[in-house]
């Protein structure tokens, strides 16, 4: 009996491991796995989910969570991947790319490509920005002047000890900031070492690294801030609730965040996956977004909404006009991980 064991064991695996590929989920045309950002879920639900099934009849089952999460989830199941789509914001998608998780898309099967600026198309092929985020910064108007806060410097003059806050660099806005500094005190933006130096110097007088857009209006609002670097994105409820608050570019240093949306490599609904990228980019389905949950459209036949406008400016409508431009994505992904430690060791700490 004892002789018998390791065929009846080889068996049992052999058996075991049919069972698993049987059970192993296909590929299914009417099925569609879309992997996004955390907040806004109900509103992305109604205003393109929905919408969406209705319009190709295909499901659409929604994940959600943290950028760093997600990536990590593709790159656990790079082999056998059970998403379709990833929206990821630029630089996590940038180091995505680099890992082999996406596809490039094909022009033809998303002809929407073909109306969208020119610094939403990636130059390589892949996934498009769908929306986007300019880097300036968020004053209390009643305290400080827009000339002020329209310059870098006006950070670093001393009148507001105590009262500044700037972005932690694990978070959007953070690393862009980081550069912005370098190109505004060094030799240009890829000078990051001058940019921590500057930064650790302006460590006496702020008040809070902060890790979400919440903390930063939350203490704009109650007066406790009055400067802070941020997305144009993070003043906008403020503005439309009439506080003392505005957002303005800076004069030197203008850079854009994205969020991509990018078709994950071995998709098992290709097809259905370039149909919702596709869609994503519509023009009607880009005013809606904009109006439901402020995301900036990259569509030229888009309408955007005055409220955007009236924080952002002509930039909410055309960020390459206006002087802005991504940042180098390739050299945050390389450094991103190396910078958080630094930040946390010379900035923060």
């Amino acid at each position: 009996m004892r002789r018998q064991l390791p065929a009846v064991l080889a068996a049992l695996v052999m058996a075991g491991t049919l069972a698993a590929c049987a059970g192993k989920p296909t590929s299914d045309p009417k099925k569609l796995v879309v992997s996004t950002f955390g907040f806004g879920e109900q509103q992305f639900e109604q205003t393109v989910v929905k919408p969406f099934e209705q319009q190709t009849g295909i499901k659409v089952t929604v994940e959600t969570g943290a950028n760093a999460d997600r990536l990590t989830k593709l790159r656990v199941d790079k082999n056998n991947p059970t998403t379709d789509v990833v929206m990821i914001s630029d630089y996590f998608s940038t180091i995505g790319r680099q890992q082999g998780l996406f596809d490039k898309i094909d022009p033809a099967a998303v002809p929407n490509l073909s109306k969208i600026y020119d610094f939403a198309k990636d130059p390589a092929g892949y996934g498009p920005t769908y929306t986007y985020q300019l880097l300036g910064t968020l004053y209390r108007t009643d305290k400080v002047s827009k000339a002020e806060a329209s310059s870098w410097q006006g950070l670093w003059d001393g009148k507001h000890k105590g009262q500044i806050a700037i972005p932690d660099i694990s978070v959007s806005g953070g690393p862009t900031f980081l550069l912005a500094t370098g190109q505004t005190f060094g030799t240009g933006p890829t000078d990051a070492d001058t940019g921590f130096r500057k930064l650790k110097e302006l460590k006496p007088d702020v008040l809070k690294f902060f890790t979400r857009s919440t903390e930063l209006t939350s203490l704009l609002d109650r007066g406790e801030v009055v400067m802070a670097p941020g997305l144009d994105l993070f003043a906008v409820d403020l503005v439309k609730a009439g506080k003392p608050v505005a957002w303005v570019p800076p004069a030197k240093g203008r850079f854009l965040t994205a969020n991509t949306v990018q078709l994950v490599k071995g998709a098992g609904n290709k097809a259905g996956a370039e149909k919702f990228i596709n869609y994503l980019l519509d023009a009607g389905v880009q005013a809606r977004a904009a109006q439901a949950y402020y995301d900036k459209p990259v569509n030229k036949g888009a309408k955007v909404p005055e409220l955007l406008t009236k924080v952002a400016g002509d930039a909410a409508a055309d960020p390459q006009r206006a002087g802005y431009g991504p940042a180098d994505l390739d050299l945050i992904a390389k450094n991103r991980d190396a910078w958080i430690q630094r930040f946390a060791r010379e900035v923060s700490g």
